[in-house]
């Protein structure tokens, strides 16, 4: 193991909001933009606790919305660094609704934001690796990969036969 290396836990960020009318659309659910942007700031403050420098968004991928978050209920937003490559790191964010007066918590969505840590001269740098502990973290953390292969592809920076960990996937 990389002595420079952090363990998935060092990064965890957990972000609380409140509802209001303001962030709400016609029917009275948060609307998916602003929880986009809650979930940008506590991903970046993920990748900045792993990193210790400035970080810049490179992709968000995979939102998927499961319920929605009514006005008046509580969000939660949990995001910790899943993997670590060269100068990009994977997020995975996890989101839940809470309905303080009934005391029920209920899953919303979870995604995944790719960040690239920035030095001084705001040109990428090195990151430290990750090293997963829990079996929840090692899962996340093996099919990081994947995940980024697969948006590397799609974004015209990776042919798909270049793809190893990707073809290894669907060859099984």
């Amino acid at each position: 193991m990389d002595p420079l290396s952090k363990s998935s836990e060092d990064s965890v960020v957990v972000m609380t909001e409140l509802v209001l009318p303001n962030d709400t659309n016609v029917f009275g659910n948060l609307m998916g933009g602003r929880l986009m942007y809650w979930m940008d700031i506590a991903a970046a403050l993920a990748a900045m606790k792993h990193c210790s420098s400035p970080v810049v968004t490179a992709s968000v991928d995979n939102i998927s919305f499961e319920n929605p978050i009514r006005l008046g209920n509580v969000v939660h937003i949990e995001a910790r660094v899943s993997r670590a490559f060269n100068t990009s790191m994977e997020v995975h964010l996890k989101v839940w609704g809470e309905d303080a007066v009934k005391q029920h918590r209920y899953n919303s969505n979870q995604a995944y934001y790719t960040f690239v840590a920035l030095n001084p001269d705001r040109k990428p740098q090195p990151v430290p690796a990750v090293h997963p502990k829990t079996e929840e973290e090692i899962k996340l953390y093996d099919g990081a990969l994947r995940r980024r292969q697969l948006r590397l592809i799609l974004g015209g920076k990776m042919q798909p036969e270049e793809a190893t960990e990707l073809k290894a996937f669907f060859n099984r």
